[in-house]
């Protein structure tokens, strides 16, 4: 019901027809139905936790799998709802170059902490131990599986399946109820002062989605040719690493085609090169690209990080100057 209505609210709004990007269509045809997805999958995951917290059980784990997606397809929009009291982190602490996550959720196990009999008040651990990647560890990882009493560790995964589903939900409602509005109401004195800040939001977001890809998803297995570091892939316990890049370009190319879409000879530019991308993906058959040891294997999943690239650079070199804006600093540049 409630996508009912601001799919009724999103007609009303008055907006000059244009042959550009319309910011209204993104929302309704990209964004909400990410976070939408999200809530209602990770919903789903928390209720089949308190069912069968078996870390072993393939319910949980095929729940788990569909909620991640939702988040990596949702992950590049990382403005507004998701921003707020750090909720991106709180459903995704990676990169975790420290090591955090299992040496967090280890002391948790071991002094078996009552915070993980409180669902409601568990956002006050430390981030590392909440999320997708803390769930991860819990349900493919052999030591943190086997670690403690069993009772606590299924607390545990219901817990953190419990906040993830409330976070999902908090974004999802702060979208419906308030950024909508913010995002189609630019103004003087608003958050956007005019239409072309907020398509430098949708720009800006594109261009990290494609950094954290290109520098993370495959940078941080590939290391260096002669350091290669495999198990720095994201998501390699439960085979997720080639899926994830899969997910996100799939993503990302849905916002550049909007973003996009005055350009005809551009969209087809950008059409060409993630279908590029998508295919060697496909031909590479590395799930969690365990061949950057092997200098063949290697090779393509560096072709696969160019292809990449190349979509980055047609994003800052042609994409922001047709839209007339930039993309300026993205969430993964740092103070």
């Amino acid at each position: 019901m409630k996508r009912n209505l601001f799919a009724a609210a999103l007609i009303c709004v008055p907006f000059a027809v244009t042959a550009g990007p319309s910011v209204p269509d993104i929302i309704e045809g990209h964004i909400l139905p990410r976070f939408e997805a999200l809530a209602s999958t990770s919903r789903s995951l928390s209720r089949t936790a308190l069912q069968d917290c078996d870390p072993r059980s393939p319910d949980l784990r095929d729940a788990y799998g569909v909620a991640f997606d939702a988040w990596v397809a949702a992950s590049h929009l990382r403005f507004g709802p998701t921003e707020i009291d750090d909720r991106a982190f709180a459903l995704a602490f990676w990169p975790d170059s420290r090591g955090a996550t299992p040496r967090t959720l280890a002391m948790l196990i071991a002094d078996q902490d009552p915070i993980a009999n409180k669902p409601d008040t568990y956002g006050a651990v430390s981030i590392a131990a909440r999320g997708f990647y803390a769930m991860e560890f819990l349900l493919y990882d052999e030591t943190l599986m086997q670690a403690g009493d069993a009772g606590y560790h299924c607390t545990l995964v219901q817990t953190v399946a419990a906040d993830i589903a409330a976070t999902s939900a908090a974004i999802y409602d702060d979208w419906t109820r308030n950024y909508v509005e913010v995002l189609l109401s630019p103004g003087p004195d608003a958050l956007y002062r005019n239409e072309e800040e907020v398509l430098q939001e949708m720009l800006r977001a594109l261009s990290a989605g494609l950094q954290l890809t290109q520098e993370s998803r495959l940078g941080r297995p590939l290391g260096t040719f002669d350091r290669p570091r495999p198990t720095r892939a994201e998501a390699w316990r439960s085979g997720r690493s080639a899926a994830h890049v899969a997910l996100s370009l799939r993503a990302l190319q849905e916002l550049a085609s909007y973003l996009a879409v005055s350009d005809t000879e551009l969209s087809e530019t950008l059409d060409r090169q993630f279908k590029d991308a998508h295919s060697r993906l496909l031909d590479l058959n590395d799930p969690i690209f365990a061949g950057v040891t092997d200098p063949q294997s290697r090779l393509k999943i560096e072709v696969i990080s160019q292809a990449v690239g190349t979509i980055r650079t047609t994003v800052q070199t042609d994409l922001g100057p047709t839209l007339g804006v930039a993309a300026g600093f993205t969430a993964l540049d740092g103070d």
